[in-house]
């Protein structure tokens, strides 16, 4: 496998807690040939010196070449390789509404997921009970930021106005949404509406799926 198509490498550091130890180290990703995914602050250790203990995710570089360069730096006290979260939680299902409805398409979403991660695949399930159309709103938009996020399912018995809106914009960043049949706008902006909360679970596994052979694409527009 050559650097530019690497696996994602996840580590940890510890550096020195001086201003300009962030800028170093991501310098450092960028000479090995790697991006930053992710930057996570974990903890700060007192000392002498004083450290703070960082995880990274990065993408692009060979993970040889990034403890090679990131060790050599003056600003960094120890690396460590750790395991990606790609490869322990992998892809997440994100289904957010009403809370009974979230827990029946929880329910078909775990039993489905299991399934699959059987085969080797990482799927996780995600959920947030939630009510009011502006805090469902800013949910929604805030899918596009969680990492691993490919799918978002809504549930409850009423959605429109910004919630509807709010989809067309997640849409149009490339993630589905699959959502209950409810009163409202929302039936008319997402990808595929469903009638029972367990089978729309079952299904937005299965459009993540790799090892499954439902095409979300095929299925647009559709009611169930």
């Amino acid at each position: 496998m050559t650097a530019r198509h690497a696996a994602p490498v996840a580590l940890r550091l510890d550096h020195l807690d001086q201003l300009d130890a962030a800028a170093r180290i991501a310098d450092g990703v960028a000479q090995a040939g790697g991006r930053l995914r992710t930057w996570s602050t974990v903890r700060r250790v007192d000392g002498e010196p004083p450290l703070v203990e960082v995880e990274l995710e990065t993408e692009g570089a060979a993970e040889a070449d990034l403890v090679a360069t990131l060790s050599n730096l003056a600003v960094v006290h120890t690396v460590r390789i750790t395991r990606a979260l790609d490869r322990v939680f992998g892809k997440r299902v994100i289904v957010i509404g009403g809370g009974a409805q979230v827990a029946q398409v929880a329910l078909g979403a775990v039993s489905e997921a299991d399934r699959h991660n059987l085969r080797g695949e990482r799927i996780s399930v995600d959920t947030i009970p939630l009510v009011g159309e502006q805090q469902i709103a800013e949910a929604v938009r805030a899918v596009a930021d969680l990492p691993r996020a490919r799918l978002l399912v809504l549930a409850g018995s009423l959605m429109g106005g910004q919630i509807s809106i709010a989809v067309d914009e997640l849409r149009a960043l490339g993630i589905p949404v699959i959502a209950l049949s409810m009163a409202g706008s929302i039936g008319e902006h997402v990808d595929l509406v469903v009638s029972d909360p367990v089978q729309a679970g079952t299904m937005a596994v299965m459009a993540i799926a790799d090892t499954a052979s439902f095409d979300l694409a095929r299925q647009r527009g559709r009611r169930y």
